[in-house]
């Protein structure tokens, strides 16, 4: 070994017992509409664009990089021009996240927390992402398959208006292209095709149900003539497909040795920068997973979700939704949240519950702490309950629960039966972590709105008083037209289609994150410090500071036969 090469080793050795990062940035955001063109030119190379509309989360960090993820790094970042809201991005290098990506810098024009913005890139021209097809043709054929880029699953919220166009080389006849069969696309299987203003042939896939963290596979196959002679590679082995990388006799042993070290370092930066994310969420001690056997029955939905831990702005919801059923309080103005409390409280109220509504009854700095104090107790008192019970098989137990809930609700042959259904069993459906997705598949036509809803929504609180209806038990028609309520007068509430219904609902947990908790992880580390504190570290033990994003991993596993995939994946 030479003194370079134990130096380096050294290096590697030293950061890799040292180097413990700080908190990670919390990104938390919703990818609206994402359009992606894959140009496929005569010249054998490609050209990617990528349009997405973001909307960050109340709670978030302000967006302020971007990362895309390319299929190698055959590409001149120079060459790259980039737009945030029509502003132009030059901050643009190599991600130090995600592999063969693209980091954009947004700097002054991050996308804050609650805002939109679109961000628009154009690489003119990336190599190496056309491979020899074994289609049983008359003459040779290429393919290309590309995966566009997504996002680890922690940091992207709700559903996606997903379009991907692949725009293959000019001289095609409609009849000589292929279309490979899209994977884990919820779309049609068959894209819309047709011929570009310039000549060229297209194959366009889209659907309104995609989402931001999954792979999705898209290719087309066409005849190699198309594209400059050389340019179409032979597909890598399995093995060098998996590793990314050319082999390098003279460097291997250099660089395995260094990469074990690498990995040792990498994957102890990962498990920091996460570790640390992850376990401000998780307000149940350890303990709770390894206790007992057989299932604790009894729990209320609330005490499901606080054993599932669910976010906190949810439960909170649900402690909201309960105490406005028991006729406990009305909400009187939604963002920011405001509720009233009746002087006369039911008998019937949980201790949370009561707290709850203690905590409403103090200004707004005093409140965030009754809430965190509440939580806290609720967390304990779960924890109590669960002393001797298996936690795996009781979350599985109101996992079950939850299904069966959702399947009386989405069998029901009527609307109003529907939402008699729902009435009944709602708070075990938004055990669902898909709820606002669930939700909107499910109610599709105008809707009957419980009564105690009026007590729930301000607005139609008011529609209500002001048709002589009552605010008290029964299910009201959602429509122009009216039924009569619980008193016996008629009652006529504005129009209520289901997906505004389901939309009311998702606002509810989003008004506690935006002005009652603020951020929901720096809320959540209040509870879990006491809840479930981080170990201390041993006397004499010190810290590095560090930082950074995270990201997922890219690995695209080619269906076509002798194809290979031009894959993206990961990030920020």
């Amino acid at each position: 070994m030479t003194r370079r090469v134990f130096l380096l080793f050294c290096v590697f050795v030293l950061l890799a017992v040292s180097f413990v990062p700080a908190s990670a940035q919390t990104y938390y955001f919703r990818i609206e509409k994402s359009d992606i063109n894959l140009f496929i030119n005569p010249d054998g190379t490609a050209s990617v664009e990528y349009t997405l509309v973001f909307y960050n989360e109340p709670s978030a960090d302000p967006i302020d990089y971007v990362d895309i993820g390319m299929p190698n790094t055959n590409y001149n970042l120079g060459s790259i021009t980039a737009e945030v809201d029509g502003k132009t991005i030059t901050d643009i290098t190599s991600s130090p996240y995600v592999r063969n990506g693209i980091a954009f810098g947004l700097g002054s024009n991050a996308i804050q927390p609650g805002q939109r913005g679109t961000f628009h890139f154009f690489l003119p021209e990336i190599n190496g992402v056309i491979f020899n097809a074994s289609q049983e043709e008359a003459e040779p054929y290429a393919s290309v398959e590309f995966a566009p880029h997504y996002y680890d699953r922690d940091t992207v919220t709700g559903t996606t208006d997903l379009a991907f166009t692949i725009i293959l080389p000019p001289g095609l006849t409609t009849e000589e292209p292929r279309y490979i069969t899209p994977r884990n696309w919820p779309g049609d299987e068959a894209p819309a095709s047709g011929i570009d203003s310039n000549g060229r042939v297209f194959y366009h896939w889209q659907t309104a149900s995609a989402n931001s963290y999954t792979q999705y596979i898209f290719g087309a196959a066409f005849p190699a003539r198309l594209v400059a002679t050389g340019t179409v590679q032979q597909p890598p082995s399995e093995i060098s497909r998996a590793v990314g990388s050319t082999f390098d006799p003279e460097g291997l042993i250099c660089c395995g040795f260094f990469g074990v070290f690498a990995a040792i370092f990498g994957l102890g930066i990962y498990q920091s920068i996460w570790g640390a994310k992850k376990r401000k969420l998780k307000y149940l001690p350890p303990k709770i997973s390894i206790e007992g056997h057989g299932v604790k029955r009894g729990l209320t939905p609330v005490e499901a979700a606080v054993l599932m831990e669910q976010p906190i702005d949810k439960v909170l919801t649900l402690i909201l939704f309960a105490v406005v059923r028991k006729n406990a309080a009305t909400v009187t103005n939604k963002e920011p949240l405001e509720i009233s409390v009746e002087e006369t409280l039911p008998a019937d109220l949980r201790a949370y519950e009561t707290d709850f509504l203690e905590a409403f009854k103090l200004k707004k700095a005093e409140r965030r702490t009754a809430l965190q104090k509440m939580m806290v107790a609720l967390v304990k008192e779960v924890t109590t309950k669960m002393k001797g019970f298996s936690r795996k098989e009781t979350v599985e137990y109101y996992e079950k629960i939850m299904e069966q809930a959702w399947q009386q609700v989405e069998q029901a042959d009527t609307p109003d039966v529907q939402m008699e259904q729902y009435e009944k069993y709602m708070d075990w459906t938004m055990l669902d972590r898909q709820y606002d997705e669930r939700a909107r598949r499910t109610f599709t036509q105008p809707v009957y709105v419980p009564m105690w809803w009026g007590r729930l929504d301000p607005a139609i609180g008011r529609s209500i008083a002001s048709s002589g209806g009552g605010v008290t038990g029964g299910l009201s028609r959602a429509s122009t037209g009216g039924m009569p309520s619980s008193g016996g007068k008629s009652v006529s509430l504005p129009h209520l289609p289901g997906s505004d219904f389901a939309a009311s609902i998702a606002s509810s947990v989003s008004a506690f994150s935006a002005g009652v908790i603020g951020d929901v992880t720096s809320f959540t580390s209040g509870v879990t410090n006491v809840t479930n504190p981080v170990p201390k570290a041993p006397a004499g033990s010190s810290y590095r500071g560090g930082g950074g994003g995270g990201g997922g991993g890219c690995a695209c596993a080619c269906a076509c036969a002798g194809c290979a995939c031009a894959c993206a994946g990961g990030g920020r």
